[in-house]
């Protein structure tokens, strides 16, 4: 005997059809549309930011750079942030193509960041504003559970 299916906003039905984004958005699904959402914001951002660092119009992003950090990496920091912009770039690619992957990423890269910013007097603020990222960026990671499938490996 199987168990009633349990009617929740956040549920996938198992055997529902698979709809299209548009039919998905049309549809008022919130589950989706925050998924969606917070995947939109989780490409954009972290590939914006990570090209500027290569660029510094937002702002002279080696002064963020912890002096304890600066010294344990090699170069200077603007070099530093030339190794952080391609991840950066490298994280909301992946967020674009496999968010249930790519959110575990950026919110482990924004945890580096919060840790980054709490050790070097000044920042604090910023260090809070990227901890309420973090945890979109997490909030993200479980929404993909639901709507994001894991990549599957065909066997030959």
């Amino acid at each position: 005997m199987s168990s009633p299916a349990i009617d929740h906003p956040l549920s996938v039905p198992a055997q529902a059809p698979a709809a299209g984004v548009l039919d998905r958005i049309r549809a008022a699904e919130p589950g989706y549309q925050a998924f969606l959402m917070l995947r939109i914001a989780f490409t954009i951002a972290p590939i914006a930011f990570g090209a500027d660092k290569f660029a510094n119009v937002l702002v002279h992003w080696p002064k963020y750079l912890a002096p304890w950090i600066n010294h344990i990496v090699p170069g200077t920091a603007q070099q530093a942030m030339y190794a952080v912009g391609v991840i950066e770039i490298v994280a909301g690619i992946v967020v674009a193509l496999k968010p249930r992957y790519g959110a575990w990423l950026v919110a482990a890269w924004l945890g580096g960041i919060v840790v980054n910013l709490l050790t070097y007097s000044g920042f604090y603020d910023i260090a809070l504003r990227d901890f309420g990222l973090m945890l979109g960026a997490l909030t993200l990671a479980r929404l993909a559970m639901a709507y994001d499938p894991p990549l599957t490996f065909r066997r030959r």
